[in-house]
């Protein structure tokens, strides 16, 4: 090896990150240090000779060497101030990527069973999974969006007795309500319709509905065997053709209501995928039978076992009841190889918290049926808790007694709900606080983002109302005079945009892209506070609109990718 050159080998990737001081430049990297060990040399001496080779750039002014080996870059005034240009030329394009190159994401998100309206713990799951997908698909990947359907199993099955009895009600029959059923108003609401529509069609037999099945609960008796007996009951008494259809105004009811609050939410999805249309295709039947033939299932009690705990699960796990009926964890196990077989790059999840234990079962199925279990990402969110003042919120799907994500939304707005979801890491808990997010002040992180947005409009305004205008070539070309400290942080902050975009995408935490937002508004508050925009010196009045309007243009660009609105006057 000859003196002061490298040996060849392969080199890593190269990571630079902004210093934290700024005594160390702006930027640094420690590739000295990443090649010590494969270069077989001082990482001292690898950052000199790296230094020494670099070439002259009109964008760096100093190149110097700290510590162990870091190599730190201090930028030129000419390269922070290229920033503004590029924002102005690229507008909402500013900060998009190809770093995804197409690869092809799917994003299945909330798929909240559909017997009741979503409420806001479903909320956080929408925001959450819905800005991941826009954060992807800005850094160049082809995004799937999908909701996986729960339209079979026993869930369904208690909402379509319970929708009977209430239907069996307003026939007039006075029947003792199950204590295990939906006990929600939109349970009445959907049975009404039904009675509206349909007259006495489904009063079967009414009478023998309470006849021959275990106790409930209040009467000493196992509610879980009650309602199971109630739905055996209702199957019988109706038929497939009427139980179908009692069991259809349920699920399209709640289905048809779930699909608006999420698009009224701005969670739009590109596939509703059916579980039914897996037992129905017979592919939780294949993926069964997939399973049989890798001698990963063996037969207990009647019912066949997949051996999960094999693959590091704490138990293992029934696919198959003793009355022959699939679980859902069958169901999981066809829906996953349907996602890996439609050939997707990666597949991500995003579950609540309390379905973390699915994580290595599901993974396990992948695995025996020879998939690649580490294309499969799984997000967990954990839940939110509402708080109004200091009160807290009750909370129970199954008694009736939530507020309903509509409810929240027409509460406080759709803007305020979403920048709100996702300002914490969706691992962390949450306490949503109602009277704050309605707030009107900077305490509230949305309205303290949208007004830097607006204020900057009302500032266009006030030019106009000047007979002014902005000169957006003479601003270019004098944003030299942006000397203030006030104004570098400015710079420095819309240069960063790009890489928090970037970083929340491919890390999945678009509370790092809220925080980001919130920084940035504080930056341009803290400016308007101490300095005026449209003064006598022309040439700096420009430069300062200019500096500005590059600020409205990127705190627009990431409320677009929260989904939230930009207003031009609030």
């Amino acid at each position: 090896m000859e003196q002061g050159k490298l040996p060849e080998i392969e080199l890593p990737d190269v990571q630079i990150e902004r210093t934290k001081d700024k005594a160390h430049g702006d930027f640094a990297t420690n590739i000295a240090m990443m090649l010590a060990k494969p270069a077989k040399m001082n990482p001292r001496q690898i950052a000199t000779i790296l230094v020494e080779s670099l070439p002259e750039s009109d964008f760096i002014t100093k190149v110097s060497i700290a510590g162990p080996g870091f190599i730190n870059f201090t930028l030129s005034a000419d390269s922070s101030l290229q920033v503004v240009k590029e924002i102005l030329a690229a507008k909402e394009k500013f900060g998009v990527s190809t770093i995804g190159e197409g690869k092809t994401v799917q994003v299945e998100f909330v798929s909240a069973n559909p017997t009741g309206p979503l409420h806001v713990g479903h909320g956080r799951g929408a925001a959450f999974g819905s800005v991941v997908s826009n954060l992807l698909s800005a850094v160049g990947f082809s995004v799937h969006r999908e909701y996986y359907v729960n339209d079979a199993g026993r869930q369904m099955d208690i909402l379509a007795t319970s929708v009977w009895l209430r239907y069996l009600d307003a026939c007039g029959e006075n029947l003792t309500f199950p204590s295990n059923g939906y006990k929600g108003s939109y349970v009445l609401d959907i049975a009404d319709t039904l009675h509206a529509e349909h007259g006495d069609e489904f009063l079967k037999s009414a009478f023998k509905v309470f006849t021959d099945i275990p106790a409930d609960e209040p009467e000493g008796g196992d509610k879980e065997l009650h309602i199971d007996g109630l739905i055996e009951k209702a199957k019988a008494l109706l038929g497939e053709s009427s139980y179908r259809k009692v069991f259809n105004s349920g699920l399209n009811s709640i289905l048809s209501d779930i699909r608006d609050d999420l698009s009224d939410f701005g969670s739009d999805y590109d596939e509703w995928f059916s579980e039914r249309s897996l037992v129905e295709s017979g592919e939780v039947d294949k993926a069964i039978e997939q399973l049989k033939s890798a001698n990963v299932l063996y037969q207990k009690d009647g019912a066949w076992w997949f051996k999960s705990t094999d693959y590091g699960d704490e138990k293992d796990r029934v696919v198959v009841r003793d009355n022959g009926q699939t679980t859902y964890f069958a169901s999981d196990i066809a829906y996953h190889l349907n996602k890996f077989q439609r050939g997707f790059d990666e597949v991500i999840d995003i579950w609540g918290s309390d379905h973390h234990g699915y994580i290595p079962r599901v993974k396990a199925s992948l695995t025996a049926m020879n998939q690649d279990k580490d294309r499969l990402k799984v997000l967990l969110v954990q839940f939110a808790v509402l708080y109004r003042g200091t009160e807290k919120v009750a909370m129970s799907t199954r008694s009736g007694q939530f507020v309903t994500l509509r409810q929240l939304r027409e509460e406080v707005g759709k803007d305020a709900a979403r920048f709100f979801y996702v300002l914490r890491s969706a691992d962390q808990h949450m306490d949503f606080d109602l009277e704050l997010a309605k707030s009107q002040s900077n305490d509230n992180p949305v309205y303290y983002v949208q007004y830097a947005h607006a204020r900057v409009c009302s500032v266009l305004r006030q030019l106009a109302e000047r007979d002014l205008v902005w000169d957006q070539t003479v601003g270019e070309s004098k944003l030299s005079r942006l000397v203030e400290d006030h104004e570098k942080a400015l710079l420095t902050m819309l240069a960063r945009y790009p890489e928090v975009l970037e970083s929340s995408a491919l890390n999945h935490t678009p509370h790092i892209l809220a925080h980001y937002l919130t920084d940035l508004a504080r930056d341009f508050h803290t400016y308007y506070n101490a300095h005026h925009f449209i003064v006598d010196d022309i040439e700096l009045s420009q430069a300062r609109l200019t500096l500005i309007i590059a600020v409205r243009q990127v705190i627009a660009n990431g409320l677009g990718v929260i989904g939230v609105s930009a207003p031009e006057s609030m």
